[in-house]
């Protein structure tokens, strides 16, 4: 099964960049596709090459959706929307961060769920779908980790939250 992340020009990496790094370490299948299969200019200024485009990703084989904020107008479509909306109706993964809970609320992903549209939360974990605030990358990653049951173990999961929530050293 494929995690696949949305990237578009003037998407935000630093709120995704601790996600990726658990995903890859954990040998998940992580995609990073665009609208239309090209490269991207990140938010914070580095090109980014997408893996392929969205349409060429069969959702049967979608494990995962990850939405990072940033400038969404160029994915704030009803294409992605119709995406969406099939995704969650083959009760896929999907987590939003900062403006791209804006692009779930959109495809009315998260009609009748709490989010941090709902919600004063930073964080939210409701029927299958995560949403947070863009300061809350670090809980955002551990959470949609713990969903994609990433950690081994418990010991695993207090490791990671103590290195990197509470800057403990591993030793």
């Amino acid at each position: 099964m494929k995690d696949v992340c949305l990237i578009y020009d003037k998407s935000c990496f630093y709120e995704i960049v601790i996600l990726s790094y658990f995903m890859k370490y954990s040998n998940c299948d992580l995609i990073f596709c665009s609208l239309d299969g090209k490269p991207i200019k990140a938010m914070e200024g580095f090109w980014v090459n997408a893996d392929m485009a969205l349409r060429e990703i069969d959702k049967e084989e979608i494990r995962s959706f990850l939405v990072p904020g940033g400038k969404i107008a160029e994915i704030d479509t009803e294409e992605v929307r119709k995406y969406l909306q099939d995704l969650r109706k083959n009760h896929v993964l999907i987590a939003g961060i900062c403006a791209g809970v804006d692009v779930l609320d959109h495809a009315g992903v998260l009609d009748g769920l709490r989010s941090t549209h709902s919600t004063d939360a930073d964080l939210t974990n409701d029927d299958h779908v995560i949403t947070a605030r863009a300061n809350a990358y670090v809980d955002f990653a551990i959470e949609v980790a713990k969903e994609l049951k990433l950690f081994s173990s418990e010991e695993d999961l207090q490791e990671t939250i103590n290195f990197w929530k509470n800057y403990q050293r591993v030793q």
